[in-house]
């Protein structure tokens, strides 16, 4: 049997982790998935943020800068993290190749709810936006 035009399920877009207006792939998909670059850092530090969401420690550490990135990174932890939201406090460019932004991520472990406030820092090598390291905000 064949459902009429207005009963068919549509799927809907989903919204994109990282708090913007946009749906997933039309934002941070277009990092994770497709491979573009993101334009600035703030994209950046939003497509890191949604690959800590989905899971994906190829995606974080590509964009790490080789000085400072970690030989690996294991996102599997138990008991598992919830990542609950995002908020850009700050994008501030410093010259053509340097950035920091600083945000709040709200997450929970075991039920416990946490919050990282961080000062992030980012270079742009090779006309690719990577993120170096960051300073955590005491709550």
């Amino acid at each position: 049997m064949t459902l009429p035009y207005w009963t068919t399920p549509c799927a809907m877009p989903s919204p994109c982790p990282c708090g913007a207006p946009a749906e997933y792939a039309r934002c941070c998909g277009r990092y994770l998935d497709e491979g573009l670059p993101p334009p600035d850092a703030e994209a950046l530090m939003r497509s890191r943020y949604t690959a800590y969401t989905l899971g994906r420690d190829d995606y974080l550490l590509v964009t790490w800068q080789a000085a400072h990135r970690p030989a690996a990174q294991d996102l599997g932890q138990d008991p598992p993290v919830k990542w609950l939201g995002l908020q850009v406090k700050a994008f501030r460019p410093i010259d053509a190749d340097h950035a920091c932004v600083e945000f709040v991520a709200r997450y929970k472990i075991g039920g416990k709810a946490h919050r990282l406030h961080e000062t992030s820092r980012f270079v742009r090598e090779d006309g690719r936006w990577l993120y170096t390291d960051g300073d955590i905000h005491s709550n």
